[in-house]
């Protein structure tokens, strides 16, 4: 029986999501990931040291962001999607066989191409799908449920790491890391690309110029360029170093792990309902923003492992607002150099994060992680008064 046009939709959209899914879950199903701080520091690196490489990494994405954006526009993006992971691999094995700032930081250079590779080529991919089979409207709920998948993933791999540490050492944890990026790179060969690629070096330029074009023509697309990094660039540097938040209420290392799990679960469900969280409006995403750095503030003050409820619920509504961002800057942006200002916005996003390592290190160094996560709800807290405003002069007008 031939399927309708509506169940052959859907057999499209299902496979799209479901390949997108699965490599969203293997990108973040990484072992490494809950115990390299605490690698780099029982290797004898300073906290200095530790933001120098997070700040290396940053640096590596914001070189190649923009181009590697530009590059997905003209060729194949489920090419970028697969040579990823790849590269990352490459970097996690250094890691665990060559244990030293030297590998430490070359491996963050390889991760750093590998995430710029994937950064605006899979929104891209995505949403022109979606947008090919009239859903585009699924966008939002569906990249909400891909980051919820992405984070399941990182509660996984911290329930795994301690057994798998305890059982094999750093080595295995490594070697269990390269495995999985291996598996994503695979996956990323399932996903569906319905473009013609352009070649040549003109292409590529053309489309870097008409993407930024686009962006200095409608006020629009440049509110939901900033939006982007302003949501996600703080929060995403803080990620790095929860473990040692955790540590610093006292909690054993072999503990560190699962009271991870309690933060991560709160991101989780961030995302799983940024889909309803479209109905907010921007008012009610400055409210969002607001109430998630006040509980932020409030939680990393605490300094005990109850505290740690508080930065949960903010990590939540700040994944949240981030696939919201998302969301709003692909509904702006035509169909030409999505996958290129989308990079702009992450390029944008890289480098908030650099200063927020340096501002971190800075603040850590002569005082507590509690203290430096408190000073960082406050950009949250600026963006949200700003957005509010904003809010207030539209219906003005």
């Amino acid at each position: 029986m031939t399927p309708t046009p509506t169940r052959a939709t859907d057999v499209r959209v299902r496979r799209l999501t479901t390949t997108l899914y699965g490599y969203a879950f293997l990108e973040d199903l990484i072992l490494l990931y809950p115990v390299y701080a605490l690698l780099f520091s029982d290797a004898g690196l300073s906290v200095g040291q530790i933001s120098s490489l997070f700040a290396l990494w940053s640096v590596t994405g914001v070189l190649l962001e923009v181009p590697s954006g530009v590059w997905a526009d003209a060729v194949s993006r489920r090419l970028l999607l697969w040579l990823g992971p790849l590269l990352t691999a490459a970097g996690f094995a250094l890691w665990v066989i060559v244990p030293s700032y030297g590998a430490f930081a070359l491996g963050f250079v390889l991760w750093g191409a590998g995430g710029a590779l994937g950064s605006g080529a899979l929104e891209a991919l995505v949403y022109d799908e979606l947008e090919r089979l009239d859903a585009a409207g699924r966008y939002a709920r569906t990249m909400g449920r891909a980051r919820a998948a992405g984070l399941v993933a990182v509660m996984a791999a911290m329930g795994l790491a301690g057994p798998v540490l305890t059982w094999g050492g750093h080595t295995a944890v490594g070697a269990a890391s390269v495995l999985v990026c291996l598996l994503a790179a695979v996956t990323a060969l399932r996903f569906p690309e319905h473009r013609s690629p352009k070649t040549g070096h003109e292409s590529r330029t053309a489309t870097l110029r008409a993407g930024l074009a686009g962006a200095r023509a409608d006020r629009s697309v440049r509110g939901a360029l900033l939006l982007v990094p302003a949501v996600g660039a703080v929060w995403g540097a803080l990620d790095e170093y929860t473990p040692l938040l955790v540590r610093e209420t006292g909690a054993a290392d072999g503990t560190v792990p699962y009271l991870l799990l309690l933060i991560w679960a709160g991101a989780t469900a961030g995302s799983l309902l940024a889909g309803e969280g479209e109905r907010l409006g921007t008012a009610g995403l400055a409210a969002l923003l607001a109430g998630s750095g006040l509980a932020l503030s409030a939680g990393a003050a605490d300094g005990t492992p109850w505290g740690l409820g508080l930065v949960a619920l903010a990590f939540g509504g700040f994944q949240a607002a981030t696939v919201l961002a998302d969301a709003r800057l692909q509904r702006r942006i035509e169909d030409t150099g999505r996958a290129t200002l989308t990079s702009v916005a992450g390029l944008g996003t890289e480098l908030a994060t650099v200063a927020v390592y340096g501002g971190y290190a800075l603040i850590a160094s002569g005082g507590t992680h509690r203290t430096a996560f408190a000073v960082f709800a406050v950009p949250y807290l600026a963006t949200a008064a700003l957005l509010f405003a904003g809010a207030v002069r539209t219906r003005r007008e």
